[in-house]
């Protein structure tokens, strides 16, 4: 599917912020990570984020185990070996709002507002409120988690949720290429599992993995210097 916003050949998925949790919602995400896992060396995958309800009821009328699969779904795109660029334009809520904490690199709009999903006036307490925690800290989210937000441009600027701020949506995929460069393969994919994992772990559990990525490193080296 050709990308509005310029993505060119890139794997590219438009997420509507209004849109309610549905299978094929799920399926969508799940095909993009297909996509990405056979893309050829040099490709991004592109997420163009846009869209919120006006009476947020996120993620609708659904079950638990749906649920389960879209976290799963997102899980999964979080864990690509392929770099994961979001644009987030607009008003941006519900599904919108949980994929853009799930990518690498995300640039916004000047309008943009981030709307923390919601369901019955509480916000929704899904992953997102781990992610959020994990991201910025709890001291730094607690309000938004607890009493919800809407959160302009420079807001999610200063909270370091996005990466910057570009006028133009069509030439934001330019703007991140260029800051992700090559950055794909199994490289990647250690490097944001470390990330990932850096709060969850202690010093000392997380101590061999890194020793780990980094011999792997130091053996890539060698490899090139001998070769």
């Amino acid at each position: 599917m050709a990308s509005p916003v310029g993505a060119g050949t890139d794997p590219y998925l438009r997420v509507d912020g209004a849109e309610p949790l549905s299978p094929e919602l799920v399926a969508r995400v799940e095909t993009l990570s297909e996509r990405a896992e056979q893309a050829p060396p040099g490709s991004i995958v592109v997420l163009h984020l846009t869209g919120a309800d006006t009476d947020p009821q996120w993620p609708g009328a659904t079950g638990v185990h749906l649920v389960n699969k879209w976290e799963r779904a997102l899980r999964r795109l979080e864990r690509l070996t392929v770099a994961t660029i979001a644009i987030a334009q607009g008003n941006c809520g519900g599904p919108a709002a949980e994929a853009l904490l799930s990518t690498d690199y995300r640039l916004a709009t000047p309008d943009l507002r981030l709307r923390i999903p919601a369901r019955h006036g509480a916000v929704w307490p899904g992953m997102i409120l781990h992610r959020l925690a994990n991201q910025i800290g709890v001291a730094r989210v607690r309000q938004m988690a607890l009493f919800g937000a809407d959160l302009t441009a420079e807001e999610v600027m200063r909270l370091s949720l996005v990466d910057g701020i570009v006028d133009d949506p069509a030439e934001a995929v330019t703007v991140a290429r260029g800051v992700v460069g090559g950055a794909a393969g199994s490289e990647l994919a250690i490097r944001r599992r470390l990330l990932l994992e850096a709060t969850a772990n202690s010093f000392e559990e997380a101590l061999g993995t890194h020793l780990a990525a980094c011999d792997r490193a130091l053996r890539k080296s060698a490899d090139a210097a001998a070769g």
